[in-house]
């Protein structure tokens, strides 16, 4: 069972294990520099649908099930799931995954919903309660603008520190001890309200990179670690503004993780031919990333120790039209390889 060592952090005494995982995208996030990592890519961004919402909802459940399907499982072996996205009420993923039956725990993170879900779908294993346990996220540009910008037919000029929502899943099956699996999840860290008063939509990197921080550093102090026990330290999706904004305040604090830092949404796309700004964001750009690129490194032995903190914008449009501040939130998953 999990142990609690702090007020944040656990460590896995049967460190459950990662039985498959997968990763869908769209087009554009297709042609980026990590394309041919993905199970899939669809040139249709409608993933045959005739809305944005029902095309996110869909993207979640073709992920799920291609996660399912690589494991060798079907969808009665999964006993429970750990999902979420970027829409009101979670409504892609309850459209998205009505259909299939699995027993459904709704979790809201904003983007930092991938490392939430992993980290609560980890603890119910380890806690002897789960069996085959899916955490799965998404995000869609298209309904992403929707709902937090303009729509896409408004025309709005982006600014240099705005991020490109990603049209990407992925998805997750963690199962416990004594799969096989050579990936296992070691210790998790459950992060906190972080808000430093940052009030530009456009600008969620600068919003997000405290909190990143403060976990980050919880994890490491906590577990008696320093960013050299890690071959990477990846963040979500804080892009180059946060990014840079992330090792700068990291460094105040004697922390040094720039040589071994990644962060997925500076990886996805390519910024000298793609118009992304400051980078990719969403739920489903960590997801992505984690499932399509770093889960085979670690699988392969390349990767040893990751300390995943995906990283999220708590914010509403409403608040945000009233003048309101942005609460950002990140929470650490520390994934090994397993001999």
């Amino acid at each position: 069972m999990a142990k609690r060592i702090s007020r944040n952090t656990f460590v896995m005494e049967a460190p459950p294990e990662i039985h498959s995982y997968a990763a869908i995208v769209g087009k554009k996030e297709g042609d980026g520099p990590l394309g041919k990592c993905f199970d899939q890519v669809y040139e249709d961004t409608y993933f045959g649908q005739t809305t944005w919402e029902h095309a996110e909802g869909e993207l979640l459940r073709l992920t799920v099930l291609k996660a399912i399907e690589k494991g060798g499982l079907t969808k009665d072996d999964i006993n429970y799931m750990f999902a979420g996205d970027l829409i009101n009420q979670c409504t892609t993923t309850s459209y998205g995954l009505r259909d299939l039956e699995i027993p459904l725990l709704c979790v809201y993170g904003a983007c930092s919903t991938m490392s939430e879900s992993l980290l609560l779908a980890s603890l119910m294993t380890d806690g002897g309660m789960g069996g085959y346990v899916a955490a799965v996220t998404s995000s869609h540009f298209c309904s992403a603008e929707r709902q937090f910008r303009f729509p896409l037919s408004y025309g709005g000029v982006r600014t240099p520190t705005a991020q490109w929502t990603c049209t990407a899943s992925g998805a997750v099956i963690v199962c416990p001890e004594g799969s096989g699996s050579h990936i296992c999840i070691k210790g998790a860290a459950v992060g906190k309200i972080v808000d430093m008063g940052q009030t530009d939509a456009n600008n969620m990197g600068a919003a997000m990179a405290p909190a990143a921080a403060y976990i980050i550093k919880t994890y490491l102090n906590d577990r008696n670690m320093s960013p050299e026990d890690f071959d990477l330290i990846i963040t979500g999706d804080l892009g180059r503004v946060g990014g840079m904004l992330l090792i700068e305040l990291l460094a105040n604090d004697g922390i040094e993780i720039a040589p071994r830092y990644k962060d997925c949404g500076t990886m996805i796309f390519d910024f000298e031919n793609q118009d992304v700004h400051a980078g990719g964001s969403g739920c489903g750009c960590s997801a992505s990333v984690l499932c399509g690129y770093f889960l085979d490194k670690v699988k392969s032995g390349e990767y040893k120790n990751i300390l995943f903190c995906a990283t999220g914008a708590l914010m509403s449009p409403t608040m945000s039209q009233q003048g309101e501040s942005i609460p950002s939130i990140s929470h650490a998953v520390h994934i090994a390889h397993k001999d």
